[in-house]
């Protein structure tokens, strides 16, 4: 079988149960949405985006766009000067994953707001039995 995005590193193909797998698939590196959220603001060349992402390493973001290349979210284009000159921009594929971003983003904020109210929660619990057996 031709693998293609349904398919994930090892050729196993997502399941019809699970599309939500073939997005996860596509973008499961943390590199990779960081990669899409960056280019989502526009054209950049490869030293912006080493630039803007920071402890990313060369092989790394190399690998990683090309992955995005192969899989349809991102166009390289090439200028034929000296030095040479290649710009990465999302193509309307990889625009489309905005909302889906927009959505993780907004779940974490969300996350990260409730467990620090959980935690405070706990901290307080956890005071509240330490007093009760102190003063028993």
């Amino acid at each position: 079988m031709k693998k293609g995005i349904d398919e994930g590193e090892k050729g196993q193909t997502a399941s019809s149960d699970c599309l939500a797998e073939v997005t996860l698939r596509m973008i499961s590196d943390q590199w990779k949405v960081l990669i899409i959220q960056n280019l989502m603001d526009g054209t950049k060349r490869f030293g912006e985006l080493k630039k803007d992402l920071g402890t990313i390493t060369q092989k790394v973001l190399t690998s990683n766009l090309k992955s995005l290349e192969k899989n349809g979210l991102l166009i390289r284009k090439v200028y034929a000067q000296i030095p040479p000159k290649v710009e990465y921009s999302l193509t309307s594929l990889g625009y489309s994953l905005k909302p889906v971003l927009d959505s993780m983003t907004k779940w974490a904020e969300e996350y990260t707001k409730n467990m620090k109210v959980n935690m405070q929660n706990i901290g307080l619990s956890f005071l509240n039995t330490q007093d009760n057996a102190v003063g028993a």
